[in-house]
């Protein structure tokens, strides 16, 4: 099939050395912000144990933050194509400080005070949406792929939580680890202020938010790469958010070992998204997400049994962490192809949403099942299913508008 231009067919790809860094301070300023918005996670087993929670309960006070984080990412990204992410990230950084602390210091005594702490907590999970476009501006075509893949690997903040906020709740109290992120965040909102600047040239739309919403949801790109993503980020958000409770539940694991096994599939998953920007950047987008999304089918499959966990428990497991990070990767490159360049941010916050809101029902439905029937076979079946839906939708679809769209630059090719 026919693939978008490559770097050496569109030409040179010069990139200015600003660039790469404010590349680093936004990846940094997302994963800073990832790690406040995935505190709660793993504790989620301690609060159903101190707080008598059922399943169900433990499973939404973990999605929480997901869907507020998700849902935020619209009007943040609209908010950036205006404002710029130099106004943007030191605003949400600094914003997401307030739950926090609420959080480490009175919010952990009762499911509703961490529900209200969890939803104003999702504040930080719109720090995507102000990245991409960030990102995105500062980069040449040929090169935003990769770049938006590496400035996904902010997600890893993600792992930072896992690794460290049982331990530290263990060695020096509840506090602890909610006051040292908002330590962190205190100083990246300052130095993102000093910093941080938008590329040059970037163009700023004078419409309202809400018609340029509007326009953005007329856009084919946003709907096909926010069914991708909602698959592909919204997998990795629920395994990130619920994979500590399944292992514990189904395999028996202490609270660390199974936070440690999640930041395992987490650091994968973000090694592996500016990998599948860098491939979609060569091969095509539509090829890397037909390959990525059939092995999280496969994954699916093999673990929907349970598994031993060595070797093919933890072989299914990682196998769907690179994919799903691949497939992440993947979908950005396909919106810098396919976006109006004034519209990234827009179209941006509506994918990031969608990827957040696919990552914020399948904990309810593992609980929700695990508390019917006592498997989570039946999850992870539907998890194959929706991957296959995806992967038809991705080699048809998904494939034809990305033709169309090289079908029209190629005129402009020499």
């Amino acid at each position: 099939m026919p693939q978008a231009p490559t770097q050496q067919e569109a030409g040179p790809a010069a990139v200015p050395g600003r660039a790469w860094l404010m590349l680093a301070l936004a990846t940094v300023g997302f994963a800073v912000n990832f790690w406040a918005w995935a505190l709660l996670s793993p504790l989620g087993p301690r609060f159903k144990d101190s707080l008598d929670l059922s399943s169900f309960e433990q499973s939404l006070l973990v999605a929480v933050p997901v869907v507020v984080g998700s849902l935020g990412r619209i009007p943040v990204g609209g908010l950036t194509d205006r404002f710029g992410g130099r106004v943007m990230f030191p605003l949400v950084s600094a914003v997401t400080i307030v739950p926090v602390l609420y959080l480490g210091l009175a919010g952990h005594s009762s499911l509703a005070a961490l529900l209200v702490g969890g939803f104003f907590l999702g504040i930080g999970g719109t720090a995507f949406a102000v990245g991409v476009p960030l990102v995105n501006a500062w980069f040449p075509p040929a090169r935003r792929g990769f770049a938006i893949g590496l400035f996904g690997m902010g997600m890893g903040g993600t792992a930072i939580s896992a690794l460290t906020t049982v331990k530290l709740v263990d060695a020096h109290g509840m506090a602890t680890p909610f006051l040292i992120t908002a330590a962190v965040l205190a100083v990246y909102a300052v130095v993102a202020a000093l910093v941080l600047r938008d590329a040059p040239g970037r163009v700023v739309p004078t419409e309202p938010l809400s018609r340029r919403l509007a326009t953005t949801l007329k856009l084919g790109v946003t709907w096909q790469a926010s069914a991708l993503y909602a698959v592909a980020f919204g997998g990795y958000v629920a395994f990130s958010v619920y994979l500590p409770t399944y292992l514990r539940t189904a395999y028996g694991l202490t609270q660390a070992d199974a936070a440690n096994r999640m930041a395992g599939f987490v650091l994968l998953a973000v090694a592996m998204r500016p990998v599948g920007g860098w491939l979609s950047d060569r091969v095509g987008a539509v090829r890397v997400l037909v390959g990525a999304l059939g092995v999280v089918v496969v994954g699916a499959l093999l673990q929907s049994p349970t598994p031993s966990l060595a070797p093919v428990g933890t072989i299914a497991f990682l196998a769907m962490a690179a994919a799903l990070g691949a497939a992440s990767g993947a979908v950005f490159a396909l919106v810098a192809l396919l976006a109006p360049a004034n519209q990234v941010g827009s179209v941006t916050g509506v994918v990031g949403a969608a990827g957040g809101l696919g990552g914020f029902l399948p904990p309810l439905v593992m609980g929700s099942l695990y508390g019917a029937y006592g498997s989570y076979a039946l999850g992870l079946v539907l998890l194959a299913l929706v991957a296959t839906a995806a992967l038809v939708f991705t080699a048809t679809g998904v494939r034809h508008a990305v033709d169309r769209r090289v079908r029209v630059a190629q005129p402009q090719v020499r």
